[in-house]
């Protein structure tokens, strides 16, 4: 029975052990083999069994970092197995903060679900001795004798990881995740210890967001890269396909996988359509472009963005971007997409483009209020010979307008055929201008040169019911102004 001091000091000395991988173990590391001895969890048949890591599991734990990110197909087993770990992490030392982040309230009770399990499947001498919980209720366990603790949340919570010094973090489903995503990941990073382990993890959902951009940037940030193909879990077969396609021989003959895979991959063709390389990754680039909804032609943006050059000029802290400079006897348009300003609102924007070819000449973004957002849009119109300038009236727009016409004492101001100054973004407008940007993009993506833009129009995506709008956590601010200016363009032409 584990419940004197010697026994605490045995189950420390063991937690101290678990990255060792001793010779006789085959490989195995020490937490391995203690979560196959220590940890239950129910199979796929609904049964208890002990917790042996499949091949998923164990490429994972053979390359694992302090740092890592994971991008796999459907049910691998990352989140049942990163939350194994972190639980025996968690009982073996002192002190410890565990936080697990699931993409729902749902999901997070589904997690904690399974760490109850294993708790619960302890020796009967280890839950009455030192891990004995002082505190277990929604989401939380605490060992009161080992002063550790194991938690389960949403990212829907805007508090997770406030004023928590975290030592193990665990990020589920980072590309499901609800409202500014990149946001609670930042607040989550701020609370992880110096020294402390994160393993960020996903099935992709579209080649942009938060996930997106952590998987890209990882390298920067000194973080492991994990990438796991559906068909390392063995249970993944079907019938035995006949008749192979070219592409289903080459994956044979790449992977080394079998006929009774590829009969399960047809399968996941038949449930899944478009979305099989979604949810069940085959490679680390095409299931991220497999998935949905950007409004725009993924590969025009992606080409452009693979060639545009550096800026010529930057000003106002890397807030003004130019390109092109005015020229004499050309005509330029200046469009200006509205914000309400503040440190925490959204950005205001400012396309600057030449009337004949549409040319992209500067951009501006910056939360700038009404008074500041007209000074600055004056001040490009006249830089730019007296440009025309054009402002989406919406929202704060009209206080834009006002201030260039009382305080700028700027008439150069367009109007639509109503006459009234400022273009109107409605219902109605708005999928003709989305439309313009696509064709765009397509026919002459050489006028864009802005990465800002073109970042954007990969974010900005189709919604149920026809809305569409920048995915969560991104912007649409140069789009939009853009849109605008490339709207009001065709309409004086």
């Amino acid at each position: 029975m584990l419940r004197n001091q010697k026994d605490m000091k045995e189950l420390l000395e063991r937690g101290l052990m678990m990255e060792e991988r001793p010779p006789e173990m085959g490989g195995d590391t020490v937490g391995m083999r203690m979560a196959a001895n220590l940890l239950r969890v129910r199979d796929r048949t609904g049964r208890i069994r002990r917790f042996n890591a499949n091949r998923a599991q164990r490429e994972f734990e053979a390359t694992r970092g302090r740092q890592n990110i994971v991008l796999k197909a459907r049910q691998m087993g990352v989140t049942s197995w990163v939350a194994g770990r972190f639980f025996l992490k968690t009982i073996t030392a002192q002190g410890v903060l565990t936080v697990q982040v699931a993409q729902t309230r749902e999901a997070a009770e589904g997690i904690f679900g399974m760490v109850q399990r294993f708790w619960e499947n302890l020796p009967e001498g280890m839950r009455e001795g030192p891990l004995q919980l002082k505190r277990s209720n929604a989401g939380q366990m605490v060992f009161g004798k080992l002063d550790s603790e194991f938690r389960v949340v949403s990212a829907s919570d805007e508090n997770a990881g406030r004023g928590l010094t975290i030592q193990n973090l665990h990020c589920s489903e980072v590309s499901r995740w609800p409202g500014d995503a990149g946001a609670t990941l930042a607040g989550l990073r701020a609370a992880l210890a110096p020294g402390g382990e994160m393993v960020l993890e996903s099935t992709p959902n579209g080649a942009y967001g938060c996930f997106y951009e952590e998987w890209c940037r990882a390298q920067e940030y000194g973080m492991v890269r994990h990438f796991l193909p559906w068909w390392w879990e063995k249970a993944y077969v079907a019938e035995a396909a006949r008749d192979l396609r070219d592409e289903e021989r080459v994956l044979m003959e790449r992977h080394g996988l079998t006929a009774a895979q590829i009969g399960y991959r047809r399968g996941l063709e038949a449930s899944y359509r478009g979305l099989r390389s979604q949810e069940f990754a085959e490679d680390a680039e095409t299931c991220f472009r497999a998935t949905g909804e950007c409004c725009f032609e993924v590969e025009a943006i992606e080409g452009r963005l693979g060639v545009v050059g550096p800026v010529r000029e930057t000003r106002r802290g890397g807030a003004l971007l130019v390109w092109l400079p005015p020229r004499k006897g050309k005509e330029y348009l200046v469009a200006v997409d509205t914000a309400g300003g503040g440190a925490g609102g959204d950005y205001a924007a400012v396309q600057v483009i030449e009337m004949k070819s549409g040319m992209q000449c500067a951009e501006l973004r910056e939360r700038l209020g009404a008074l500041e957002l007209a000074r600055a849009a004056a001040s490009l119109a006249r830089e730019y010979g007296g440009a025309t300038i054009a402002v989406e009236r919406n929202n704060h727009g009209s206080a834009v307008l006002a201030y260039l016409d009382a305080t700028e004492r700027y008439a150069k101001v367009w109007a639509g055929r109503d006459g009234v100054a400022g273009w109107l973004t409605t219902a109605g407008s708005k999928p003709g201008m989305v439309s313009r940007m696509g064709a765009l993009l397509v026919e002459s993506p050489e006028v864009f040169f802005s990465k800002r833009l073109l970042g954007e129009c990969r974010t900005y995506v189709a919604f149920e019911g026809g809305r569409t709008g920048a995915v969560a956590g991104a912007h649409d601010d140069c789009l939009m102004a853009m849109a605008v200016g490339q709207a009001v363009r065709a309409e004086m032409r």
